[in-house]
């Protein structure tokens, strides 16, 4: 006899999955045993980003972009809704430098509100009191829903073309390529997305281990708020390079670091993929003219690192820049020059000893342009594209996406979504030989208007990683930003239930 207690468990178990991306169920037969079955894939029904506040200067002007891919696997027939709402405040911590006071915002009125799967949708903010966005997706707009900020700042501090991917909550980042040097001025910004205060530590690593504080330990970020924290007051050493990591408390916030320098001007350092023994950073500009790598070991054991650029036809080994030495707890950086030459590619880290496998993060800072014409960017290490991966902000000119297989060959299908204002869906199916960086001028909708959305998903072969460069050039400036590419994760498993539903008694 079945009960309906049993379908209260399987019902509760797949509505989990579907909304969180994560559940277990092992449902008993009669007689207390249970089997194994082969697990459905169904798309998730609701999701989460945060946007950090762009807050710069009065100078600034920020587009946002929010996209969902048509989806092709079922699931909720429900339309949904998604859209990015302003957070109720964003506030300055441990900053006598600054005097924003944040103000508030309009409620009511969504920045960005998508309305279909396949057709971009845009909002726009300006000056230095724009909050952080906090953004909710359901029903058919929720698998696959990307946003991407885009801030730029023509002159004056912070001047530069800073991307970031709008993220998804969580409890714990790693942030590689942050500083405290004096020429820098790097914030953290935590935004809130729920209805309860949470609490969360700053922790920073440098070239001789923890920079000891205080002042970062049980910050308070408010309900639906967002908080902004200059690393440089939390210690009073000053690094060249320095590794933060950001935990929770109570409650989960979405992290991102806004780095500004003197010379280089500003962007975005968005989260190292979580600690792995291999490490990939793709996308790698052909025209760098210095990349620097960040690496960090966060557990009890140091890492010993063979690099490897995977370039346009081979993988190959830098030339004096073989391995790195990263000790346990302590940050490690290394001048790796004009390492690309002319060619695009990726950097790869993999153990240099087989059977010591040490679990690292990694960013690169990436310089383009000479003397007073310099620009940065930042590639953190990422995971693979998967099933399905998407960028949205792309532009008729000046966006590259770079197509990295650190391992076997694959074969990925790029689309280019209609316009955010018309057009027309294109594909294009591209090959990636093992080892190897492929970078491409990436497909345009036909009869574009407005920005528009790139989807990688994998057909073949790989793992493949990837990453897109967006370039908007003023006053004779390259300004540009790199976002990285990782599966979006809009389908999730949920376990086959053994029983036959179709009659229940009580």
């Amino acid at each position: 006899m079945k009960s309906t207690s049993s379908l209260s468990l399987i019902a509760g178990a797949v509505a989990l999955a579907a909304v969180t991306g994560f559940a277990a169920l092992n449902v008993p037969d009669g007689d207390g045993t249970a089997e194994a079955k082969t697990a459905a894939r169904l798309p998730v029904e609701r999701t989460s980003l945060l946007c950090p506040a762009p807050g710069l200067s009065d100078l600034s002007e920020t587009a946002y972009t929010a996209y969902t891919p048509p989806n092709k696997s079922g699931g909720s027939a429900a339309a949904g809704a998604a859209e990015l709402l302003s957070s109720a405040k964003d506030e300055a911590k441990s900053d006598e430098k600054s005097d924003e006071k944040g103000k508030e915002p309009d409620k009511g009125k969504p920045v960005v509100s998508l309305e279909e799967p396949g057709k971009p949708a845009t909002g726009e903010a300006s000056g230095a009191d724009s909050p952080a966005l906090i953004g909710t997706a359901t029903g058919r707009l929720a698998p696959g829903w990307t946003a991407q900020q885009t801030t730029t700042v023509e002159a004056g501090d912070g001047r530069g073309l800073l991307g970031i991917n709008c993220t998804a909550p969580d409890t714990d980042f790693w942030f590689p390529a942050a500083s405290t040097a004096k020429s820098r001025e790097d914030y953290v910004h935590l935004t809130n997305p729920d209805d309860t205060a949470a609490v969360a530590d700053i922790e920073l690593y440098g070239p001789d281990g923890t920079l000891k504080s205080d002042v970062g330990e049980g910050i308070t970020v408010p309900a639906g708020s967002g908080v902004r924290v200059l690393i440089s007051t939390l210690t009073s050493k000053a690094a060249d390079d320095v590794t933060v990591h950001v935990t929770t408390r109570t409650g989960r916030v979405g992290a991102a670091v806004r780095t500004a320098d003197d010379t280089t001007g500003s962007d975005w350092l968005a989260a190292s993929a979580e600690p792995a023994s291999t490490l990939v950073l793709p996308g790698i500009p052909a025209d760098a003219t210095s990349v620097r790598l960040v690496a960090f070991a966060p557990g009890d054991d140091d890492a010993d690192l063979k690099l490897k650029l995977l370039g346009k036809s081979s993988a190959i080994t830098p030339a004096g820049h073989e391995e790195l030495h990263v000790k346990s707890n302590m940050t490690a950086g290394i001048d790796l020059k004009d390492i690309t030459r002319g060619e695009a590619g990726s950097l790869m880290l993999v153990p240099s000893e087989k059977g010591r496998a040490t679990p690292v993060v990694a960013a690169l800072r990436v310089v383009r342009g000479k003397g007073d014409k310099q620009e940065v960017g930042y590639i953190p290490a990422t995971g693979p594209v998967g099933a399905r991966a998407t960028v949205a902000d792309n532009r008729s000119k000046g966006s590259v996406l770079s197509l990295t297989a650190p391992g076997a060959a694959g074969t990925v299908k790029v689309t280019a979504s209609a316009g955010s204002g018309g057009g027309t869906p294109v594909s294009k199916t591209y090959k990636v030989a093992a080892g190897t960086t492929t970078a491409v001028t990436p497909p345009v909708p036909t009869g574009l208007k407005g920005t528009y959305a790139l989807t990688v998903e994998t057909q073949s072969g790989g793992p493949v990683h990837a990453a897109r460069t967006l370039t908007v050039t003023v006053d004779g400036i390259q300004m540009f930003t790199v976002q990285t590419l990782a599966d979006d994760r809009g389908t999730v498993e949920v376990p086959a239930a053994r029983q036959d539903l179709s009659v229940l008694d009580d």
